[in-house]
């Protein structure tokens, strides 16, 4: 389950255990603005009798009206989260609801776009006990699909991939699969929003970017894109498919579309 909060203007907001830590945010908001963090600038907190009041009369309206929502971390009894809500919401019940109901979205408001094949979380970790994060960029048509989607996809993917964290690490690997890559699969500005995601808000999440068996024609790309990733760029590494399946898996837990 993952969470965003998706306004009328589809501006999507992080994951509430990542939009209240204190990461920076983008200066430029033209560059960067269909991803947000919740303000942190807060009321004071009420009396903690009235708050947990105020907590529960949300958490049974939401199980009244929207009992369909996941429960658990992040869910829709999660009262930490409803306490978070509130505040940014000056307390108002109904409005910590309204915003709460679209906040929750789980892998069912994905899957359109998922099933597309274009990006996934692996199965099993790297043999550095990394969880993988798949992009397969042939299967990317920035033409035919609506970018908001592919945002979603994006971030959810993200969270999917660091709940596969094993105790002790911190940090996962992209894999971007370019085999059969051509000019109508090129999107320079959802790749710079990839890295801006990891960038403002996972900072120190992305180990490593291997860029698979890249053609001729992703070079021009690249040379545009390079300089926009920032320190992000350092961690790209340019490989073959061989390469990935020695290096980084064994036989057992190859990523399906390195499997001969």
């Amino acid at each position: 389950m993952l969470l965003l909060r998706v306004c009328p203007a589809m501006t999507l907001h992080l994951p509430y255990s990542v939009a209240r830590s204190k990461l920076p945010v983008t200066t430029n908001p033209h560059r960067f603005s269909n991803l947000t963090v919740r303000s942190s600038n807060f009321p004071l907190d009420l009396d903690p009798n009235e708050s947990r009041k105020l907590v529960v009369a949300v958490k049974e309206k939401l199980e009244k009206e929207h009992y369909s929502l996941p429960v658990g971390k992040n869910g829709r009894d999660d009262e930490d989260m409803i306490l978070w809500f509130l505040k940014d919401r000056k307390f108002s019940v109904n409005e910590a609801v309204k915003k709460l109901t679209k906040a929750i979205l789980t892998e069912e408001a994905v899957k359109d776009v998922a099933q597309t094949g274009k990006a996934y979380v692996h199965d099993f970790l790297d043999i550095y006990g990394r969880p993988v994060l798949m992009v397969v960029a042939s299967k990317h048509f920035p033409e035919a699909q609506d970018p908001k989607d592919d945002e979603r996809l994006c971030v959810f993917l993200v969270e999917k991939a660091l709940s596969k964290l094993p105790t002790g690490k911190e940090q996962m690997v992209a894999i971007v699969d370019l085999r059969g890559f051509g000019t109508e699969n090129a999107d320079l500005k959802y790749l710079t929003f990839l890295f801006d995601v990891f960038y403002y808000y996972y900072p120190k999440r992305l180990g490593e970017v291997l860029f698979v068996d890249a053609p001729f024609v992703f070079k021009p790309i690249w040379q545009i894109a390079k300089p926009l990733l920032k320190s992000y760029a350092s961690l790209v590494r340019f490989c073959s498919a061989e390469e990935v399946r020695k290096e980084y898996f064994t036989d057992k837990n190859l990523p399906p579309n390195f499997r001969d």
